[in-house]
């Protein structure tokens, strides 16, 4: 059962990371209609420069100041190339975020080398969060922290296993949690939340009462890389910091706008919790489509030759998944599950 229950943990903070990263260009794309294809660049440039400060000043102010100078930046990029293809409809906007992100990723191999770099949390994350205990006699029971050898062996008449879930992925879970309890604030509840409602359905009427949209616009795109950033401050410490981060992330993260609905926060948060548990669970069964289809009744031989999709495991295909999710939810229904815009 632990194995189970470690990777839906897994699954989940795995689907929050990618609502960290998703909620951005959600923002984006709903205030501005810029699908930003060097979204995950941000989050890579976030893992880089929160790795770069954090040797001088310490992680915790780098999980701070990363984010807000590639916010900062982002801010600038808006201001200085996208305003000026505002207008001229989507292929310029979708061609000049593509060759931002093929530039920042030169940059980074350019700083920072093409090998991974040794992004360590800091000592309070880590270790371990808690142990999930699966005992014969006493069932599943959690355990703040690493838990004792002594429990983790059992007795003579008990069989006993640990299952440790790390610190780090249970700070990610609680950040972005936080980040979605912010937004939700800052958008319902705060005079700059409004603003940017109204601007995104009537940006005229907005400008007409005296609010600046273009500057709207450049802090909610800077905002929204900012968010990238601190995904990739985090990721970066969870996982590996490393050149390719940005490849591995950029494709999933269009699977989750496009599945939660393009737009819509909420949609995000969903898209990012179901493809994150796409992701994992399937990690626990080891049955192959033969298997499945005789359970069926369907009398299916996995050794038939000229199959060898029969043989496949749904481990094995758990990397495409998420992309078969994607073709089924684009033919049933293209505006995601709970999406806001049509175009």
């Amino acid at each position: 059962m632990d194995p189970l229950v470690i990777n839906l943990l897994n699954g989940l903070s795995s689907g929050l990371l990618l609502f960290m990263l998703s909620a951005g260009l959600t923002l984006i794309f709903s205030m501005m209609g810029v699908l930003n294809f060097a979204h995950a660049s941000f989050y890579m440039l976030g893992a880089y420069l929160g790795h770069s400060l954090a040797a001088p000043l310490g992680f915790w102010p780098a999980l701070l100041l990363a984010p807000i100078a590639v916010g900062l930046l982002g801010a600038l990029f808006e201001r200085g190339v996208l305003r000026r293809l505002r207008g001229h409809g989507h292929v310029p906007e979708l061609l000049v975020t593509f060759g931002l992100s093929y530039v920042v990723l030169e940059g980074v191999q350019l700083l920072w080398g093409r090998g991974p770099v040794a992004f360590q949390p800091p000592a309070l994350l880590q270790g371990t969060a808690f142990t999930i205990v699966q005992s014969s006699v006493h069932g599943l029971s959690l355990v703040a922290g690493q838990a004792g050898a002594e429990l983790c062996r059992g007795g003579a008449d008990e069989l006993v296993s640990c299952a440790r879930f790390p610190m780090t992925r249970a700070f990610m879970m609680v950040v972005a949690l936080l980040m979605l309890l912010a937004l939700g604030l800052l958008l319902r509840r705060t005079r700059i939340g409004l603003v940017i409602q109204a601007a995104l359905a009537h940006p005229q009427m907005v400008e007409a009462l005296g609010h600046d949209v273009p500057r709207v616009f450049m802090w909610v795109f800077g905002g929204g890389c900012a968010l990238a950033a601190l995904a990739g401050v985090i990721g970066g410490i969870t996982f590996v910091t490393e050149p390719s981060m940005a490849a591995v992330m950029g494709s999933i993260v269009f699977v989750v706008v496009v599945v939660g609905g393009m737009g819509s926060l909420a949609g995000a948060f969903v898209g990012s919790i179901l493809i994150g548990l796409l992701q994992t669970l399937p990690l626990a069964v080891d049955g192959s489509l033969a298997s499945l289809l005789n359970a069926l009744g369907a009398g299916v031989d996995a050794r038939t030759p000229g199959w060898p999709i029969l043989r496949i495991t749904l481990a094995q295909a758990a990397p495409i998944l998420p992309y078969l999710l994607l073709v089924l939810m684009l033919i049933v229904r293209p505006r995601g599950l709970l999406g806001a815009r049509d175009d």
